[in-house]
């Protein structure tokens, strides 16, 4: 009987223990009461959202102590809204222009007042002052003009006074740049159509920075203008384009793939100044150099899809001022491809290559509408016969 006594003592102990326990257990659970979850009619956490809400969880304000995780909530910053540039008007344009010449290399205008202020000009001083203006780019047949016609002021009037040589030789100069020209850039909207404006020109005249900065112009005189980035032979000329617009609010039309079609990049741009009712569809076009029969042909295909959408109404040739004759050559090969209207003169910096202004009207019969005077954004202005002549003169 000893072992079953010893047993069942044994049996009892252990029951008064896990009795004991269970006790314990369900004490510290009554104690801790709110820590439990309360089930609802279905049996379910009252924690739970019915199917379908959305439990927004709270967060710190910014600057508030963090509880959850014992740090401070910060305040992510807004994303700053882009600035847009208000370019130039075209009235500030102009006075920095006149500015701007008035500053510039007038050396011309000094060394033929010098010449022509002797008294007794030979012939070997006729010949300074056409090797003169030469120099200047005038080309041959205005030199001779100019020259025949000074020679004939000296002979009758019979004087060297510089006063008068400097009012003789302004007058002159300003008849062959003929301000009578019309200079206006085509930039409204006829009918239904945008202005549409191909500006052409070899790689390297500042073609692309001169679309740029003929939309700021634009946009200066609250045009609603759109681009078109057909210069696709060119690395980054779509990118360099866009960047232009992006800082004025004006879109690009483009292609991401480099050497697209360009006539088909300038049908879609010209399509969609359509479609959204822009003033000015500005397209910058392929400029590889003019030796290149294909870019040639590539121009002319480029008008003739555009005008299938709407009327071009301005070509304009950018040339650099400072690469003479070689310029002049540029020139006539695109007039005969294209129907050139206007003239964009770039680095123009100075007047003493300001012949070619004559030079190239003459050898178009158009005028030049445009120069641009430095590498600022706004350095692009209208250009004016009486300043541009009075700053050669001095």
């Amino acid at each position: 009987m000893g072992p079953i006594n010893e047993l069942w003592e044994i049996l009892t102990l252990v029951t008064v223990v896990v009795l004991g326990g269970l006790a314990l257990l369900v004490a510290l659970v009554r104690g801790r009461g709110g820590d439990t979850a309360t089930l609802d009619g279905d049996g379910r956490p009252e924690a739970d959202a019915p199917e379908g809400d959305v439990l927004v969880e709270e967060r710190p304000a910014p600057g508030e102590v963090d509880n959850r995780g014992g740090g401070v909530a910060v305040e992510e910053p807004e994303a700053p809204t882009p600035t847009l540039e208000r370019p130039d008007s075209a009235r500030g344009r102009l006075q920095r222009l006149r500015a701007r010449l008035a500053r510039s290399n007038t050396a011309i205008g000094q060394a033929l007042l010098s010449l022509l202020s002797r008294g007794g000009l030979d012939e070997q001083a006729w010949e300074d002052v056409e090797d003169t203006l030469l120099a200047s780019d005038l080309g041959v047949e205005a030199t001779q003009e100019l020259v025949d016609s000074l020679r004939t002021r000296v002979k009758v009037e019979g004087t060297s006074d510089p006063q008068q040589v400097r009012q003789w030789l302004h007058d002159d100069l300003l008849r062959l740049v003929d301000p009578t020209l019309d200079r206006r850039i085509a930039a409204s909207r006829t009918g239904e159509h945008p202005a549409v404006i191909l500006v052409v020109g070899v790689n390297g005249t500042g073609k692309t920075t001169t679309v740029g900065k003929l939309g700021r112009v634009l946009v200066a005189e609250d045009k609603d203008v759109l681009f078109g980035a057909a210069d696709t032979f060119r690395a980054a000329a779509a990118d360099q384009l866009q960047t232009w617009g992006e800082r004025v609010g004006v879109p690009t039309v483009r292609s991401h793939t480099e050497g697209a079609d360009p006539a088909s990049v300038a049908f879609d741009a010209v399509r969609s100044g359509v479609e959204a009712e822009v003033d000015v569809v500005l397209v910058d076009t392929a400029g590889r150099l003019h030796t290149k029969r294909g870019l040639m042909d590539e121009l002319g295909k480029i008008k003739r899809v555009v005008e299938k959408v709407a009327p071009v109404g301005e070509v304009l040739l950018v040339l650099d001022a400072t690469t003479g004759q070689n310029g002049m050559r540029q020139a006539e090969e695109f007039a005969k491809e294209v129907a050139i209207t206007g003239i964009v003169l770039t680095k123009l910096d100075g007047t003493a290559k300001g012949g070619i202004v004559v030079n190239v009207q003459r050898k178009l019969g158009v005028p030049v509408k445009l120069i641009g005077l430095g590498e600022g954004p706004d350095d692009l202005a209208p250009f004016d016969a009486e300043a541009f002549v009075g700053a050669i003169v001095g």
